[in-house]
């Protein structure tokens, strides 16, 4: 048994923010002592004009204030996203707010984009940078306060005060968390909110993250707007409002997204359906219910270049990540691939 599978009953006996909180700091503490270890050569790639030494990537929502950086990196993630970060400070919405649905491998969240603030963020991943030592790449997925006057022109802020700082910037639009936010991925709002973030971090790869319960042709014309805004990629996909998959669950009554297992397939398909209409000219980041080396496979074999998980480490701990990247390199290697850039979007006829 695995150190985390002693250590689970202890910390799910905890209220999940609390055992959350505990896990920042234990990740804060190994990232000041430890390193990443060196990956296989077949996960690497260059995308978006960095290098990622694996596909895999730790989920905004995580990490909101950039606090654990080193120690994502450290326990074999590629790459590392933070936010949501506002420009404002906001405590989000009133706790209990985030619900452990175990036998479904599922969580259900309505945090509500709380963080310290972009600005505190800012200064936090300057210093970082100053002292990171052997650094992955980080993201930075920015959104708007709740009670912004004018949200299109909080992503524009966020857009221009971590362009020279972030190795990527997320346009998160998608949070079902924020009331009306979700408005934005439609019509004019979201080609306004592309061209005005493109313009305030006109060398910075940005990509968008979408909902997995818009449908497929929605998502392929969000996808058509991106391309022409000069928009590098999406995120497929947020949390989803649907209760399919936790019908039997005590808690599928709270308000706010599922994330985990119930997700899987949904956002997969979305996946599988932009990719194909785009033909690969957009960035993909596969994202939702990815526990395990073969769920991250049908991702990628479905269009994804690179993986972001959050709700498997709940269920599977650190270890999962060495265990994926271990695995996936072996299946690669079954498949006749020299490379995962070869497997993206094999999966499509």
């Amino acid at each position: 048994m695995s150190l985390y599978r002693s250590l689970r009953p202890f910390l799910f006996a905890l209220p999940p923010e609390t055992a959350h909180g505990l896990t920042l700091k234990g990740l804060r503490l190994l990232g000041g002592i430890s390193l990443p270890t060196k990956d296989d050569a077949i996960l690497a790639q260059n995308l978006l004009g960095l290098d990622f030494d694996n596909p895999f990537g730790m989920a905004a929502g995580f990490d909101k204030d950039g606090e654990a950086i080193s120690g994502v990196h450290a326990i074999g993630f590629g790459f590392a996203e933070i936010g949501t970060l506002t420009p404002m400070a906001q405590p989000g919405n009133p706790s209990p707010r985030v619900f452990r649905l175990a036998a479904e491998r599922a969580l259900i969240n309505r945090l509500g984009f709380n963080n310290r603030g972009q600005a505190d963020a800012l200064a936090r991943l300057e210093d970082w940078r100053a002292k990171a030592r052997n650094p992955r790449p980080v993201g930075v997925n920015i959104g708007a306060n709740k009670d912004a006057e004018d949200r299109i022109a909080d992503y524009e802020t966020g857009a221009a005060r971590f362009a020279g700082l972030a190795d990527y910037l997320t346009v998160n639009i998608s949070s079902p968390n924020t009331p009306g936010l979700r408005d934005l991925q439609s019509g004019a709002a979201a080609g306004e909110i592309m061209r005005r973030v493109r313009a305030a971090a006109p060398d910075t790869p940005v990509l968008v993250k979408i909902a997995p319960d818009m449908s497929h042709a929605d998502a392929i014309g969000l996808a058509e707007l991106a391309r022409a805004e000069a928009i590098d990629g999406l995120i497929i996909s947020n949390t989803t409002l649907a209760r399919d998959g936790v019908a039997t669950s005590k808690h599928k009554d709270q308000a706010g997204g599922v994330s985990g297992a119930p997700v899987f397939t949904m956002a997969t398909d979305m996946l599988r359906a932009v990719h194909q209409a785009s033909g690969g000219a957009l960035t993909l980041i596969g994202v939702g219910g990815v526990a395990s080396a073969a769920e991250a496979y049908a991702k990628i074999r479905a269009g994804a270049s690179l993986v972001q998980l959050y709700t498997g480490l709940v269920y599977e701990g650190p270890g999962l990540v060495k265990r994926m990247k271990r695995e996936l390199a072996d299946m690669l290697r079954a498949d006749g691939f020299a490379n995962i850039k070869d497997a993206v979007g094999t999966d499509i006829q």
